[in-house]
């Protein structure tokens, strides 16, 4: 059984050796642990104090390609290293590593496919009450678009097995935290969530320059990924508000038109057909989105077994002797 800690980082030669430092190298039911590094583009020593830490594989981005881009390579060669588990922690020390065992105990009890670390967040000294309060009600927005329990929807600190990790594909270039949770609760993977620590705040957040545009990002990505599992339900929503919206108009002008000698009010009329033609129009695209999206998911099943299929072969080319 392999365990690989993968540790996105952007510039933290300052708080890699205490992150690493955090991590057991030693797990009960875990009979090797390694640590990948995906350096984002750094311009500080970052590389050079892995190697020095004794890191065992690192990616290099040419340039910044952003978390969640790094997030997704660091997976797909996770997964060609052969790892049973796949650990994702941040380079900012964050989160404490010596709760790594408690993270992945679901997975080794083959009870969870995913487990996110919860940070707690109310207890977070560090955090202001607007965060606390941003973080409460994002989190409950998760849940209910993804049909899961996760108290922690944004927390990095997270483990995946091998099949979920496979199965899971990041499309957004900002965050992987919601999408992933929303892909697994749709895709009806088995979530679980364990109290976690954290540690001491290290510097300010490079993953957003303001909480206005945090809370943006954060929305659309919520809204891409619900329309794109849900497309029906979601569709057929705004087909809803657009034909009860529509049908006001429509019946100030039949009411004036009966009771007033048909006189006048043509303009509730033209609005309110408008309003209603485009409630058709958006009737027409759910169900259209519909079959895109069963489509869809036979593509991601072919994909899923075109990855296991390249994976094995990697592995065989890996290790010839070894089945």
């Amino acid at each position: 059984m392999k365990l690989i800690v993968q540790i996105p980082c952007y510039n933290e030669e300052h708080t890699l050796p205490e992150t690493i430092a955090d991590i057991p190298r030693r797990i009960e039911g875990i009979d090797q642990v390694e640590f990948l590094i995906i350096d984002d583009g750094s311009t500080d020593r970052t590389v050079e104090v892995a190697k020095e830490l004794g890191v065992d594989h690192i990616i290099i981005n040419k340039k910044n390609l952003g978390l969640a881009r790094s997030f997704r390579k660091g997976i797909e060669e996770c997964l060609k290293l052969g790892a049973d588990i796949i650990v994702n922690t941040d380079g900012d020390n964050q989160y404490y590593g010596g709760d790594i065992p408690k993270l992945v105990a679901p997975i080794l009890q083959d009870k969870a496919d995913i487990v996110v670390g919860d940070r707690q967040t109310s207890t977070i000294s560090h955090f202001s009450p607007f965060k606390k309060l941003l973080q409460k009600f994002g989190s409950a927005t998760v849940r209910k678009l993804s049909g899961t329990d996760v108290p922690d929807t944004v927390s990095g600190f997270r483990a995946f097995s091998r099949e979920a990790a496979i199965r899971i594909n990041i499309v957004s270039s900002f965050s992987y935290t919601i999408e992933t949770i929303i892909q697994a609760g749709k895709k009806h993977m088995a979530i679980a969530s364990v109290p976690v620590r954290t540690n001491a705040k290290t510097r300010e957040s490079r993953l957003f320059k303001s909480i206005p545009a945090f809370i943006e990002r954060q929305l659309s990505s919520m809204i891409r990924m619900y329309a794109m599992y849900q497309p029906l339900r979601f569709f057929m929503f705004i087909s809803l508000i657009l034909s009860i919206i529509g049908s006001v108009p429509v019946i100030r002008f039949l009411f004036f038109y009966f009771t007033a000698d048909g006189q006048g009010h043509i303009q509730s009329l033209l609005l309110g057909s408008a309003l209603l033609l485009m409630g058709f129009i958006t009737f027409i695209t759910a169900l259209l989105a519909d079959l895109i999206n069963f489509n869809r998911q036979l593509l991601e099943m072919t994909l899923e077994q075109v990855r296991k299929m390249e994976l094995e072969y990697h592995l065989e080319k890996k290790n010839p002797g070894e089945k």
